[in-house]
This record gives structure tokens, C-alpha cells and sequence, in this order.
């Protein structure tokens, strides 16, 4: 019977370390067709069978009875921490149980919209809890930072790119910051590359020119025309009048612009100053960047609010003051005495 026993006793351990070896395997391989990137949420209230479905269903393992009994063994069943998880290509599953049960990788998500000035993004920030905005906008402003990025002279306002980011909980601010700005340069360096002093603006000029045309328009389709108004009156030495720039320049604006305001000694009142504000008024996205580099081929100078989002464009004075009559009735007319309007 002994060398029954010893021959079964072979089966069985070689058995187990077959089946040891194919869980292994499984544990430190992906998936077939696992995404580049994928996201999970644990909710409270999820069970582990819940999030074991839910990386399931994003690719991220392979077997989920595996995973299950895996996480069981460990003791972690009922471990696993709430949050935002975010995975960059293939990870093996043994390392997606061990973030799930430390926290480890738990990721704040955060979409940081077009048009955005340094202080409404560290609002923002402060607002989900994802940064303290005082040490945000305290690191936006920091002259190593910014002599580390290329901008002592330009400040960070315009170069901190609008786009979605992941953050853990404990991200310093001065790395949000450094991510935003390499995102920036990232996306926009081979469009400004391409420029090479285009329209004899140097990017920095394009820059500011970009955050005016983001603060004037929200359409796709006008952010050309736009372009091509101010375009025009910097080739004419037309003051750019426009309304977006004194906002930024105003200390504490109420929501009404006023013809006071529009008196303010600034340096970004470009009913004041002629040409271009000393740097960018917001941060724009790549749309409103493209569209300083390529204004659209029109002779227009002026353009009013047809107060559903878009704007009526004019190439003469006479005409915009008969657009200003038809779409904004109640405001006052545009001068006649003067050779420019207001270009809203």
C-alpha cells in the first residue's frame, strides 16, 4: 500500500502546484484586451463581489471566483477602501488587490473647464477638497516654480491647461500645479512650434490673445471669427475694447460692467490701452489656442451679443451700430463720433 500512497501523495502535490502555478499566473497577467486606462468607483455600500464585478467588467481581471478567493485568504474581504481608482495599462491582479486594500492609488477625478482664471481653478481645487488654495495659488506664484517652467517674467495665468486630472488625496499642490503646466506644454508646444511667429505674435501673444478669444465665446464655430476682429484691429492699431480683459483688471467686480469701469486705469482696459494686455486674462483650451494661430479670412472689426450665445459680425461701423439697434435694444447706442465701438 505504501507505494500506492506515495504515488497518490505525487498526484495530489502535483496537483496543488499546478493549480498554485495557473493562480499565479493569473494573478500577475491581465487580461486579454485590457484598456490602456481604466477607472473604478467604490461606493459604500459595495460589496467585494460589487467591485469584483466592476473590474470585471473594465478588463482589469481575468477570473473573478480567483480574485474573490484570493482577497478571502487574505483577510481583506471586507477591507477594501471607498474611492476613485484609476489604472494606467496592463496591471496584474495581485497589485490591483493590494491598492484596493491600503488605498494606495485612490485617485480624486477633476475636470478643470476652459476659461478659467488661476483663482477660480484653486476655488475649484479647494471647493472638492483636492488642494488648500491658498498654498495653490501660493505655489502658482512661487519664483522657482515658475523660473522651473520658463515663466518668471509671464506669471502661470494662461499656462495651466484645462483637461481632467487625477490626484491622490495627499498630491502636493505644488505638483498639481507642475501637472497642469506640463499638460499645457505638452498639448500646446507643437501647435506654437508650428506658429514660429506667426501674425508677428510671439507665443506668449498668442497665449493672451487665445484667453480672450476663451472669455468671449463659448461656440466652437466663432472662436475664427473672433480671432479674425482682434486680429484686424491690431493691424489697424484698434484698441481691442474688449469687455472680458478690464474685467480681470478690476479688484472686485460686482457681475455689471459700467462705464466707470470701462475708465479704469489698467493695463488690461483695452479700451485704454491699445494693443494686447500685459499676459493671458484666463487659461484656454487647445480650440481657442488653434483659433489665435488661424483667424478666419473675414474683414470683420466689430461684434455684439445676440443674447442666445452668439454674436452678429460687422466689417463696418455703420452696420454694427445697426446690429447693436436689433440685438440690444435697451443698451445704449454705439458711439458714431469715434472710428471704433465696442467690440461686444
Amino acid at each position: 500500500m505504501k507505494p500506492i500512497l506515495a504515488t497518490l501523495l505525487i498526484i495530489a502535490g502535483s496537483a496543488l502546484l499546478s493549480v498554485a502555478f495557473i493562480a499565479v499566473s493569473i494573478f500577475n497577467h491581465h487580461p486579454s484586451g485590457n484598456p490602456a486606462a481604466a477607472e473604478i468607483r467604490v461606493e459604500q455600500g459595495d460589496s467585494l463581489a460589487a467591485v469584483v464585478r466592476k473590474l470585471r467588467a473594465e478588463k482589469l481581471i481575468a477570473n473573478e471566483r480567483l480574485f474573490l478567493l484570493w482577497a478571502r485568504l487574505r483577510g481583506v474581504e471586507t477591507k477594501i477602501h471607498l474611492g476613485l481608482y484609476r489604472f494606467e495599462g496592463p496591471v496584474p491582479a495581485w497589485e490591483i488587490l493590494e491598492r484596493l486594500a491600503t488605498g494606495k492609488g485612490m485617485f480624486h477625478k477633476i475636470t478643470i473647464p476652459e476659461g478659467l482664471t488661476v483663482k477660480e481653478i484653486a476655488a475649484l481645487l479647494g471647493k472638492l477638497q483636492i488642494a488648500d488654495s491658498e498654498r495653490f495659488l501660493a505655489e502658482a506664484s512661487a519664483p522657482e516654480l515658475l523660473a522651473t517652467l520658463k515663466l518668471p517674467n509671464q506669471g502661470i495665468e494662461g499656462y495651466l491647461f484645462p483637461s481632467t486630472y487625477y490626484f491622490t488625496p495627499s498630491t502636493p499642490e505644488k505638483n498639481i500645479v507642475l501637472a497642469m503646466a506640463e499638460q499645457f506644454r505638452k498639448v500646446s508646444a507643437p501647435v506654437l512650434e508650428r506658429a514660429n511667429g506667426a501674425r508677428g505674435l510671439t507665443p506668449h501673444e498668442l497665449i493672451t490673445l487665445a484667453s480672450i478669444i476663451e472669455k468671449e465665446t463659448g461656440l466652437e464655430t466663432e472662436r475664427p471669427l473672433i480671432s479674425a476682429v482682434f486680429h484686424n484691429r491690431l493691424k489697424l492699431s484698434m484698441p481691442l475694447q474688449s469687455d472680458p480683459t478690464v474685467i480681470y483688471g478690476l479688484k472686485d467686480f460686482q457681475g455689471n460692467l459700467t462705464r466707470q469701469n470701462l475708465q479704469n486705469l489698467s493695463p488690461y482696459n483695452t479700451y485704454r490701452v491699445p494693443g494686447l494686455p500685459p499676459g493671458p486674462i484666463c487659461n484656454p483650451g487647445l480650440s481657442s489656442i488653434k483659433a489665435a494661430l488661424a483667424p478666419a479670412d473675414v474683414p470683420y472689426l466689430y461684434f455684439v451679443s445676440k443674447n442666445d450665445g452668439s454674436h452678429h459680425f460687422s466689417a463696418t461701423l455703420e452696420a454694427h451700430n445697426q446690429a447693436v439697434k436689433t440685438f440690444q435694444p435697451v443698451a445704449a447706442p454705439a458711439p458714431r463720433n469715434k472710428t471704433v465701438a465696442r467690440a461686444r
